[in-house]
Formats: structure tokens, C-alpha cells, sequence
């Protein structure tokens, strides 16, 4: 004979197996006549609830986990506050991980989250398609993927408008007269590299200007990544005259690469960053930059997943904020 569950004294007394979890933990939100239903069945079936599992349920209840892909990103500073002081004021704890886009490193903290119970996970995961997502689901682990799309339809997101984001970004560059534009993208295994060079693709057709793949690099969304990608395409394509670069760390790169040319900006090459840094307007001359509402981004994230533990069973929602082109001194017509 089966043990009975707590989903067979809901069913005996006609009830929500949230209202058995109540009478269980002793809630006063529970009317006279419904607790004796529920314990009547309970003495029925003689169920022993599993103190162990609700102890534990309990003690980590108000601990949210946060999966990060790179922990050194300055992009994910103001984010992990957006979502800490959500938190916080829930009366929620936050464990950070740093999975450092690899998608083995990321399998382990969401197999760690799911031991340790956690209430709900936001990810920011280093892939589009990540069945370790489904792990969580499974477990009941309420999920919110943050910045970058997860295939799951289950899932919450909280992501930026990247395609418009990054036309905005090109079309200002062409509205200067540039044609010959180089892109420094992400990876296109994640949406925001494929979005960000959608972005710039669709500007650049919209003007009938040819898309040379040529004038493309692919780098690792790391300052090195974007030096290294950036040096090569400068000494490959000197008809350039400017360069949108798809990410903070990568417009790093980006102007180191330009400075050791011994090139001038704007003058010889203009160029266009994704992410408004504290940095960009301490540089000589200002950089232009697409700001994203970054703290904004990480309170949306943490808010729709307090909302989803309030209302398990309420529609997934889609979020896209806003990003603003901010146009400083590193863009002018091409002098060449």
C-alpha cells in the first residue's frame, strides 16, 4: 500500500493542496469548518506529513539564486543591485554564482540551487537551449531568464530591445555619412550576439549599403576578444570608418586595438559602444554609447519572479526594456 501524500488529503477533503499546506503550518487563513475537513482526512488516510522537507521548505523558503555569466562584466554590477534590493526588501537573501559562459559550470550551480531548495532562480544563461533549465521546472523552481532568451516557454524574461538597441547605434553612424562600418559582435550562440548583429545588419540594408562579411568579427565578449578582433579587422579592412562594438568589455578591446593603430578618434575612425559605462564619458573624447536600463533590468527580473512564487500558475510574461542611444564625441563624419 502507497503512503499517502499530501495531494491525497486534498483530494479527500475536497480542498487545494495549498490549503492542506496551510492547515499543516497552522495558518490562521484557514476557516473553522475547512481545518476539520482537512483533518479528518488526514486521520483518514493517516498521513504523516514529512517535517524534515517542510523544515527545510522553510528554512530556505526566502533565499532567491542568481546564475551570472560573467562576474567581472561591469554591465552586471548595477543589474545584481537591481535585483539584491528587490530582494532585500521581500525579505529575501540572494546567492550569486558565476558561471563564466560555460555551460558545464552553469549545469553544476543550477544542480546546486536545486539541492539547496532555493525559492526561485534568475539566469542569465551562457546558451539559448539549456536543459538543466527543465531540472528546475521539475522541481517546482520558478525560473527568470534575464538579458539573454531561454527556449523553455515556461520561463519569465526580463531582456532589452538589443535589435533596436544596436540599429539605433548604425543607422546614427550612416545618418553621419559612414559606409564602410565594422561590427565587433558576441557570440551568436546567445541572443544578444545575434540580435545586436541583426540590429546592425538591418540598419545597413535599410540604406542599401552592402553587408561585407568581411568588415564582421565574431569575439568572445571579453576585453581581449574585442582587442584581438578589433586589431585584426583594422589591419585587414583600412577602408573603415567606423566600428560598432557589441558589448562593454568588447569597446575595451575595441579602443585599445584603435589607439595601438595610432589612429584618431573621430577623426580616422569613429566608433559606437553597446552598454553606457561610468567609464565612456571620462574618455577623450566621450564615447557614444546604447545605454541599457541596467538596475532597472535587474528589479523587473526579481520582481516577476517574487510575482511568479506569489502566482504559480499565472500567464509567463515577456519583458523588453528600452535601450537610448547617448551620442558624445566618438562619432563624426568620416574624414577620409
Amino acid at each position: 500500500m502507497s503512503t499517502p501524500t499530501s495531494q491525497d488529503v486534498a483530494k479527500r477533503a475536497g480542498v487545494s493542496i495549498a490549503t492542506v499546506s496551510r492547515v499543516l503550518n497552522n495558518s490562521p487563513h484557514v476557516r473553522p469548518a475547512v481545518r476539520r475537513k482537512v483533518l479528518r482526512a488526514i486521520q483518514a488516510l493517516r498521513y504523516q506529513p514529512n517535517r524534515t522537507a517542510q523544515r527545510l521548505r522553510a528554512r530556505q523558503s526566502k533565499v532567491l539564486g542568481l546564475i551570472i555569466s560573467d562576474i567581472q562584466n561591469p554591465f552586471f554590477t548595477s543589474v545584481v543591485r537591481g535585483i539584491e534590493d528587490v530582494a532585500y526588501h521581500n525579505g529575501y537573501s540572494l546567492v550569486l554564482c558565476n558561471s563564466d559562459e560555460d555551460p558545464d559550470k552553469e549545469k553544476l550551480y543550477v544542480d546546486v540551487m536545486r539541492a539547496e531548495a532555493v525559492a526561485g532562480v534568475i539566469i542569465a544563461s551562457a546558451s539559448e537551449a539549456q536543459p538543466h533549465i527543465d531540472d528546475l521546472l521539475k522541481a517546482r523552481i520558478p525560473v527568470v531568464a534575464l538579458d539573454r532568451r531561454i527556449k523553455d516557454r515556461r520561463v519569465d524574461s526580463v531582456l532589452t530591445t538589443n535589435v533596436q538597441g544596436a540599429y539605433e547605434a548604425v543607422e546614427h553612424l550612416i545618418q553621419q555619412g559612414h559606409r564602410h562600418i565594422g561590427f565587433i559582435g558576441l557570440p551568436l550562440t546567445r541572443t544578444t550576439g545575434r540580435e545586436r548583429f541583426e540590429g546592425y545588419q538591418r540598419a545597413l540594408r535599410q540604406h542599401r549599403i552592402p553587408v561585407r562579411r568581411t568588415y564582421v568579427r565574431i569575439a568572445d565578449a571579453k576585453q581581449q576578444g574585442g582587442y584581438t578582433a578589433t586589431l585584426d579587422l583594422l589591419t585587414k579592412q583600412p577602408r573603415l570608418t567606423a566600428l560598432f562594438a557589441a558589448n562593454n568589455l568588447t569597446t575595451l578591446g575595441a579602443l585599445a586595438a584603435i589607439r595601438e593603430r595610432g589612429l584618431r578618434i573621430p577623426d580616422d575612425i569613429s566608433i559606437v559602444g553597446f552598454d553606457d559605462m561610468p567609464w565612456a564619458t571620462l574618455l577623450d573624447p566621450p564615447l557614444t554609447a546604447v545605454a541599457q536600463p541596467t538596475y532597472e533590468l535587474g528589479q523587473q527580473a526579481a520582481q516577476l519572479l517574487l510575482a511568479r512564487l506569489k502566482e504559480p500558475t499565472q500567464r509567463v510574461v515577456h519583458l523588453q526594456l528600452k535601450t537610448t542611444l547617448v551620442v558624445r564625441g566618438s562619432t563624426s563624419a568620416p574624414r577620409k
